[in-house]
């Protein structure tokens, strides 16, 4: 078995130096460098091949000796390396924001409300306490707001031709996220995504409700629409792409072939060992040999 150590640069060049210093690090650790390196893209991003995959605290070591030049490092199982299916969450990864914080500005409990996420996404808050308490000073909020949080959400950057990158190679797409169907919709539809799931919003007369409807999709859900697209398309989890930022995605990132923690969390950069921590949603395609088309 053999394995894609991917650098990818973000607003300093990757150069031979880097690449150098990388491969030496290799052979020390016994990885056995069998190839490379070889450029994807001249100064943003290139390859090595490895024999053997490095583990956590090697992929630590490398992470934090090129931490300066903010390039990051994935790393992939060569033979499934590109793959079938993405995941991805929504809040803080595919949008730049917080849904439930957005919303909750606009009604002037921003403060309080993103207290509450913080706590969940860091996980020292259980998720469907963190959301019934943020529904709960949401009560009253009404369905013009909800239109105006959308239509305001910002797309992280790389978002768009992420998904388009992974469509044109005959990827599934799928958006899931532990916040509501009518942002996760709205936000499918404007990048491109084939599906998209979440959580249902409670309203009564135009108005939400404060309440919590069942059931909840929380990081057990995301794990849970992972094994079935799995079943569903008869592929494997090595053939899945997942990517996500909070606690609540740390299940669905260690089960998938390709994890990826984006600007992940403390949670996160502690539980999965490919982080994009200073680029774009673009490494994500750079880690699976695919050159984004910007």
């Amino acid at each position: 078995m053999r394995f894609v150590l991917t650098l990818v640069a973000s607003d300093h060049p990757l150069t031979p130096a880097h690449l150098a210093g990388v491969m030496r690090y290799c052979d020390t650790q016994g990885l056995s460098v069998t190839a490379g390196p070889r450029w994807l893209n001249q100064h943003k991003a290139a390859d090595i091949l490895l024999q053997h995959r490095p583990n956590p605290d090697q992929m630590r070591d490398l992470r934090d000796a090129l931490m300066t030049d903010r390039i990051d490092v994935l790393v992939v199982n060569a033979e499934t390396r590109r793959k079938k299916i993405m995941l991805a969450d929504m809040d803080s990864t595919i949008i730049t924001g917080e849904t439930l914080d957005d919303l909750a500005a606009l009604v002037g409990q921003h403060d309080a409300v993103a207290a509450i996420t913080a706590a969940a996404m860091n996980g020292t808050i259980g998720f469907r306490e963190a959301l019934e308490q943020r529904m709960a000073l949401l009560s009253g909020v009404s369905e013009f707001q909800l239109h105006q949080t959308l239509n305001a959400m910002e797309l992280s950057p790389g978002a768009e031709y992420l998904v388009a990158g992974m469509r044109q190679i005959g990827a599934i797409t799928v958006l899931v996220s532990s916040g509501f169907t009518f942002f996760t919709g709205g936000i499918a539809q404007r990048v491109g995504f084939t599906q998209h799931h979440g959580n249902v919003l409670d309203m009564e007369g135009g108005v939400l409700t404060g309440r919590v409807l069942d059931p909840v999709l929380d990081k057990t859900a995301k794990l849970h629409f992972l094994n079935h697209y799995v079943e569903q398309l008869d592929i494997t989890a090595n053939d899945v792409l997942a990517i996500g930022d909070g606690s609540n995605d740390i299940p669905m990132l260690q089960t998938a072939g390709l994890g990826i923690g984006y600007h992940p969390k403390p949670a996160v950069a502690q539980a999965v060992d490919n982080l994009i921590l200073h680029g774009d949603l673009t490494a994500a395609l750079y880690a699976q040999g695919l050159i984004p088309k910007t």
